[in-house]
């Protein structure tokens, strides 16, 4: 994944649930979620992040066979197209990975689903391990996410094939979310790429004042994913994949 993913590289997600935080339903439909796909590829993403069960705060669980019903029709019209594949469930990954796809992003960090591990070993698939729990400091994300990248090499996946995420937005408070991307060089240090998906997130309208916000405006989004690169983050998961690719590229400019 180190060579796969140049920095910075974006991630562009495609949500093909009805109940996203930010987009439910506006993928929901086949058709248009392979045309956001594809169009976001146009607009410099490095893959497309694709998922059928929401992860937002209090989402209702999806049943297997209709998480399949939603993202194989899409993975199937996209084929060809970089892609990963955003579930805890190892059908789905399975499903997706004979498809084409070529990440699983389990933001259960391989603990959601026991067979999800044999998946991606026996495939040979990447996998990003994300943290998801309350958290006292940054130093308790570093060893789970150590610790789950241990467990995942020591099943057979290889270690250059690993990418982590904080999990911006899972069990953190407003502050730990600000506090996990300023301290992001802690998590680089476990030498793996780090994904940092802030887009649209609701700490980023709560910092700017709104204490109620569900969401968070597009400038905020591209702040944190600039200030995510700058502290190391490889992959910027985005849902505005051209303004992000535009930034990142005069970020990395400046940066030299």
């Amino acid at each position: 994944m180190s060579n796969r993913f140049q920095r910075p590289a974006v991630m562009g997600i495609v949500n093909v649930t009805p109940d996203s935080f930010s987009d439910g339903g506006v993928h929901f439909e086949p058709d248009t979620a392979a045309a956001a796909a594809r169009r976001m590829v146009d607009d410099g993403a490095a893959i497309v992040d694709v998922g059928g069960e929401s992860t937002r705060p209090g989402h209702e669980p999806v049943a297997l066979d209709e998480e399949v019903r939603r993202v194989v029709p899409v993975l199937e019209r996209i084929a060809g197209l970089p892609v990963s594949i955003d579930t805890s469930k190892a059908e789905v990954a399975r499903r997706a990975l004979a498809l084409g796809a070529e990440l699983v992003n389990d933001v259960t960090a391989l603990r959601g689903d026991s067979e999800m591990v044999d998946v991606v070993a026996e495939t040979g698939a990447g996998v990003c391990l994300m943290h998801w729990d309350q958290t006292e400091d940054v130093a308790e994300v570093w060893r789970f996410l150590d610790e789950r990248m241990r467990f995942a090499v020591d099943a057979g996946i290889d270690e250059d094939r690993i990418v982590l995420d904080p999990g911006i937005g899972f069990g953190k408070t407003v502050q730990q979310n600000f506090e996990l991307v300023r301290r992001l060089p802690e998590l680089v240090a476990l030498g793996r790429p780090v994904l940092v998906g802030f887009s649209r997130k609701s700490s980023l309208g709560r910092i700017l004042g709104d204490r109620e916000a569900k969401t968070g405006p597009l400038s905020a989004s591209v702040a944190a994913a600039v200030a995510a690169y700058d502290r190391g983050a490889t992959i910027l998961r985005v849902h505005d994949v051209r303004e992000h690719v535009e930034a990142l590229t005069i970020a990395a400019a400046v940066a030299g």
